[in-house]
């Protein structure tokens, strides 16, 4: 048990240490290429797809709230990615999570439900779903 516990614990350190490191730009282009110019769009409250690619490309960057939300996104991605995979993070992400009342966690994320994201995140982890 207290292995596991170690286990999760670095992965939330990395998945943390990898969003605090990374520029705007790599984020968004992560995101993109996991979940659509589109999809991030509507994670980033905006409207203009393109504008994610823009920022993307280093051409502009995005205003805090939806710098926020991206980042947030790309923690709990990375965090679900070192439990099991890319795959498994990417269909976690988009699927409906029984925690979140049936709502992805992309979602849950644009309706900024942040700490609940990373709960369910925590307990999918820890076994606990």
């Amino acid at each position: 048990m207290q292995t596991q516990r170690a286990a999760t614990d670095e992965a939330a350190n990395r998945a943390y240490r990898d969003t605090a490191e990374l520029p705007i730009t790599e984020i968004a282009s992560f995101l993109q290429e996991q979940f659509s110019q589109r999809v991030v769009a509507r994670l980033a409250g905006i409207e203009d797809p393109k504008q994610v690619g823009r920022w993307s490309r280093g051409l502009n960057g995005p205003r805090f709230d939806s710098e926020f939300r991206l980042r947030t996104a790309f923690q709990v991605f990375r965090y679900i990615e070192e439990c099991e995979n890319r795959h498994v993070a990417r269909a976690w992400m988009m699927g409906m999570n029984p925690q979140l009342e049936d709502e992805s966690p992309l979602l849950a994320i644009a309706d900024e439900r942040f700490k609940e994201v990373m709960a369910a995140a925590r307990s999918y982890r820890q076994g606990d779903l």
